[in-house]
């Protein structure tokens, strides 16, 4: 059966015949594919023209967005010989490569444009329970092995351990018989959904909703009225809310007649946003943006440049773009001579591949702004000779025009806020003299201007590498700077860092210096004071050639704003950063806590109990249940044996973890009912992480999903969280069920 989206709509009718076009990895790898929409609207089946080659197939909902002409490292570098109407690049989620394609026409390019551009669209405008239906269509075709549209009981068998279930024969069997309906020995297609239906009851749901059900048959208003105050603690007018959620969720036009709610509604209204943990009030802009940057944590990409590791890493212009389209608002820029006086961006002194400075600034220009209006700051690292850099300078000015931050903001002393620097970009580099002076038209000769490289370079040295090979080449000498360069520079000057005492008395609002985690950790306490008047940053050390990345939590604790991770490596850091900047809009920006903005209250990380307005709380975590957990073994038969762990990372003291028991072989719809307690010190700072893991008796347990999220961006009551895979896109339809509990601490009891 074709899906109704096709209908009507040439493109996609087109993309059903299939499509002959090129794919191209290089200037030298160009080969003819044959790409084919399938009959299901959400697969693309491709393969090489050659018989007996393997095909490929690819997942519209792994594509994250089409970028039409030449706009892709790859197809830039064949741009004259396929015009660019004919080109058109697949962006995939996470940490996918890109797929580059030329067309043989423009309008078959067009026709693959328009129709992937519908598909990707009808998929975000999927409700959960459609997402959920399309699911079980998927696994219906993969499990019908023969192909008659109708499954036997082996191959409903097979279904489930695909879905991740390990059903005993004798429970499966019943449910098969009870939903064979024509008693035919195999399921059709509505056979097969009650099938689904009954395998998928929830349990645990029903007894909550049977709790507040005055018939146990659907909630009236006044009963989901009580569930709202008593069970989801919401803040609003309930009646309203009620209201609003039976018109919003309840499939049944008589219950909504009735005012009423039914189960399907019930759960319908769970599954959604407004049932999740996360609280929709801070998922737009909801901060105050007018206060100085340096109040604010700000999301932060170290080498961008990088798409893997930083000895033989590929270097790519991709790197800014992910990273800007993930919300960072800080990008590395590491510049060196190149050829014919073009600067050159890549690892120096390794072996990752080199781009061209203005390809980098021109994917910035045109990037910056796409999701969040606020500043984006680029932190040059310059290891160039005093005429690059002035071809350095020509390219960013002549290449972001306004957007380019030329000269202080009127009337203002002191750091501007995000709000004053919507739509600008920022360079953060070596500057000679400071803002005082250049405005007096006073400037030091510009041999005098010192630009030996950042920091980073010191820090290896001092970091005392046993690797004379890389200390030789790191040899330190005074550079000069160009004064075109300096005038770039305003309100981010890079310097040398003294001391916290020498700051004090002699630093300026616009000096931002820069650590290593290791140089950073031995200052946690003296940094918050410090940060509460300028930028810091801190970025991983020089010994991580595997571009792994530290917990930037605890750089957090201490008020650090630019924490730099490596954006294109999956794991704990990644996660904790995503968490931290899924609030206020996603817009790269989060304001700290009031604590460590203002100089005069010492906040200590490491005795926050001291702090005016301690206000320890107790978070209490129920873990019911899981949803449709992914398989984590490619192997047929292995089935999760999941566990779900409550990490909390905040100030030291609040540093734990927690864990439920494992339940063996069920990744279906395991039930744990497991409670977990934690006393937060500092909500303020606290991030809450869920991990399901597959637990193994004799090795590491597998990673299965996770989720992470500020403590005070959590919902109460019972909510469902929506898992995200390693590299932090979304797995539908796998959740967790959990009940929150976030309750004062009375008195502040001795630490325990």
């Amino acid at each position: 059966s074709v899906a109704p989206c096709i209908q009507g709509d040439d493109n996609l009718q087109s993309m059903l015949v299939g499509t002959v076009m090129r794919k191209i990895k290089s200037r030298s790898w160009k080969k003819q594919r044959y790409f084919k929409l399938q009959e299901d609207c959400t697969t693309i089946w491709y393969k090489s023209k050659k018989a007996g080659n393997t095909h490929s197939t690819f997942s519209v909902s792994d594509v994250e967005a089409i970028r039409e002409g030449h706009q892709s490292e790859v197809l830039l570098s064949i741009a004259d010989e396929f015009p660019a109407d004919r080109c058109f690049t697949l962006v995939f989620r996470g940490r996918r490569g890109n797929l580059d394609l030329v067309a043989e026409s423009v309008e078959e390019a067009q026709s693959w444009i328009r129709g992937m551009k519908k598909l990707i669209e009808n998929l975000e405008n999927m409700g959960e329970r459609e997402k959920l239906d399309q699911w079980i269509g998927d696994l219906f075709k993969k499990a019908d092995k023969n192909k008659d549209g109708r499954m036997n009981f082996k191959e409903v068998r097979d279904l489930l351990k695909m879905m991740n279930v390990d059903m005993n024969e004798h429970h499966a069997h019943r449910l098969f018989t009870m939903a064979d309906k024509s008693q035919s020995g195999t399921l059709e297609d509505d056979e097969f959904v009650l099938f689904y239906k009954m395998l998928t009851q929830r349990e645990d749901l029903l007894k909550v909703f049977q709790d507040y059900s005055a018939d146990g048959q659907k909630l009236s208003q006044s009963d989901l009225e009580d569930f709202l105050k008593e069970e989801q603690l919401e803040e609003d007018d309930f009646q309203q809310k009620a209201k609003q959620l039976i018109e919003h969720y309840e499939p049944s036009d008589t219950a909504k007649l009735l005012n009423a709610m039914t189960f399907d509604g019930f759960l319908m209204y769970l599954g959604s946003s407004e049932g999740s943990i996360f609280n929709p009030r801070r998922r737009g802009v909801f901060q105050d943006m007018s206060q100085p940057l340096c109040h604010y944590f700000i999301s932060s990409s170290h080498n961008t440049y990088l798409m893997e590791d930083q000895l033989r890493g590929q270097s790519s212009v991709e790197g800014y773009i992910r990273a800007l389209n993930r919300g960072c608002r800080c990008v590395e820029v590491d510049c060196w001579d190149g050829a014919n006086g073009e600067p050159i961006v890549y690892h120096g002194h390794t072996f990752t591949s080199k781009i061209l400075f203005k390809d980098v600034v021109s994917a910035v220009g045109k990037y910056a702004f796409k999701v969040s209006e606020y500043p984006v700051i680029l932190s040059i690292e310059n290891h160039c000779s005093i005429e690059q850099q002035r071809v350095m300078a020509q390219h960013l000015n002549h290449i972001l025009g306004d957007k380019l931050l030329k000269t202080t903001l009127d009337g203002k002393v002191g750091l501007p806020s995000p709000e004053d620097l919507k739509g600008k970009i920022l360079l953060k580099a070596k500057k000679i003299g400071g803002l005082e002076e250049s405005f007096n038209g006073m400037v030091e000769d510009s041999l005098t201007g010192e630009a030996s490289d950042e920091d980073e370079v010191a820090e290896i040295d001092k970091d005392n590498l046993h690797r004379d090979s890389i200390r030789c080449r790191f040899k330190k000498t005074k550079q000069h700077l160009s004064k075109e360069l300096s005038d770039c520079v305003v309100y981010c000057k890079s310097v040398h860092f003294s001391s916290f005492k020498h700051s004090r008395i002699h630093s300026k609002f616009y000096e931002v210096t820069s650590f290593t985690e290791s140089k950073a950790r031995k200052h946690l306490r003296d940094f918050v004071h410090h940060n509460s008047r300028q930028l810091t940053r801190v970025y991983p050390s020089g010994f991580r050639t595997d571009s792994s990345n530290f917990n930037p939590q605890e750089m957090w604790n201490a008020g650090c704003q630019i924490v730099a991770l490596n954006f294109q490596t999956a794991g704990e850091g990644m996660d904790m950063n995503d968490g931290l900047f899924s609030q206020n809009g996603h817009c790269g920006y989060v304001l700290k806590p009031v604590f460590m903005r203002e100089a005069a209250k010492r906040f200590d990380p490491e005795m926050p109990q001291n702090q005016d307005g301690y206000q320890p709380v107790i978070l209490t975590i129920q873990v019911i249940s899981g949803q449709q957990l992914p398989k984590v073994n490619i192997k047929e038969d292995s089935i999760v044996d999941p566990l779900v762990r409550v990490e909390i990372h905040g100030v030291p003291i609040d540093q734990a973890k927690q864990e439920t028991r494992y339940i063996e072989n069920n990744g279906f719809n395991p039930v744990w009912y497991d409670t977990l307690r934690f006393t937060v010190h500092t909500p303020e700072l606290a991030m809450v992480r869920f991990v399901v893991e597959d637990y193994d008796k004799t090795s590491k347990n597998d990673f299965v999903g996770q989720y992470t999220l500020p403590l005070s961006c959590m919902q109460q009551g019972y909510r469902h969280i929506h898992l995200l895979s390693k590299d932090g896109t979304t797995i539908p339809p796998s959740s967790l069920f959990v009940h929150i509990r976030i309750t004062k601490l009375d008195k502040p009891s001795s630490l325990s």
